[in-house]
């Protein structure tokens, strides 16, 4: 892909809607934080805000929008099912949980949190039908492997619209950004920072001196320019700036190979390539 991206550049999805390549995380958000957090993204310039059931905020997550007046329409809006609530009847019951809370009418992007064994068709089926009824305008999974994706792709004529997974370069997941890239799929990074665990590494030291920019920033922009929609979570005001600032730099094409060759497969989070 151009480098020359703007907190603005959106990527088309496989049926035709724009998402935002860059976005806020809010996993660990809570109460009036997530508010304000939200509101203070959408300031800086933020329009895709991603949450979930599991993270308990999706009802500060509307407030916030809601407080902006940003036109809803122009506002990217995430959220994703939880393990408990597979199935079809329940996830059908999950998502209408979760327009309440974040009183909307619809959400963007709605997603399955986790490949849940046995029940995760039953599930697809369910958003299937929300997509169909127009309640979420794109429909995809997060946490899914390869033979999670393909699992889906041989049982449904619905090809996700995204996977969400944990990207970063100690965790670079080429074989499931290829497939995705193979079949139309766009992926999704979260924690881009490892949760804070990689950021003092020391093979980033000589490049944030380079750019003169922070080891974190040099991460995001590592994912933005592999065209991943990446969303580096934070509730803090400042880290929030600093986590947009990256779209007056460039990566050198041989730094960005420096930094491919880091994979340690280090999860900082869950690890669904242990699920059947």
């Amino acid at each position: 892909m151009t480098t020359a991206i703007s907190i603005d550049t959106k990527v088309k999805l496989n049926n035709g809607i724009e998402m935002p390549l860059f976005g806020l995380g809010t996993y660990q958000a809570t109460g009036s934080g997530t508010t304000r957090a939200v509101l203070q993204a959408l300031e800086t310039g933020y329009r895709l805000i991603d949450t979930a059931e599991m993270y308990g905020n999706e009802r500060e997550v509307g407030e916030a929008v809601r407080q902006s007046g940003i036109p809803r329409d122009e506002v990217f809006i995430t959220t994703k099912l939880w393990n408990d609530n597979h199935g079809y009847d329940l996830t059908l019951e999950s998502f209408g949980g979760s327009l309440r809370r974040l009183g909307m009418d619809y959400v963007d992007l709605y997603l399955i949190h986790w490949p849940v064994e046995n029940l995760r068709l039953d599930s697809w089926r369910a958003l299937e039908k929300l997509y169909e009824e127009g309640k979420c305008r794109a429909i995809g999974v997060s946490n899914y492997m390869t033979w999670h994706l393909e699992e889906v792709l041989g049982e449904s004529s619905t090809v996700a619209a995204v996977d969400q997974v944990e990207f970063s370069p100690y965790l670079y997941q080429r074989e499931v950004l290829e497939f995705c890239r193979s079949k139309n799929i766009q992926l999704e990074g979260y924690s881009p920072l490892g949760k804070g665990q990689i950021v003092n590494t020391l093979e980033l030291v000589p490049m944030s001196q380079k750019y003169s920019k922070t080891s974190a920033q040099i991460l995001i922009r590592w994912a933005l320019q592999h065209n991943i929609v990446t969303i580096p979570k934070s509730s803090n005001r400042d880290r929030i700036r600093e986590n947009a600032d990256v779209f007056d730099f460039e990566i050198a094409p041989e730094d960005m190979s420096a930094l491919d060759v880091l994979n340690e497969d280090l999860r900082t989070s869950w690890d669904p390539s242990t699920a059947p």
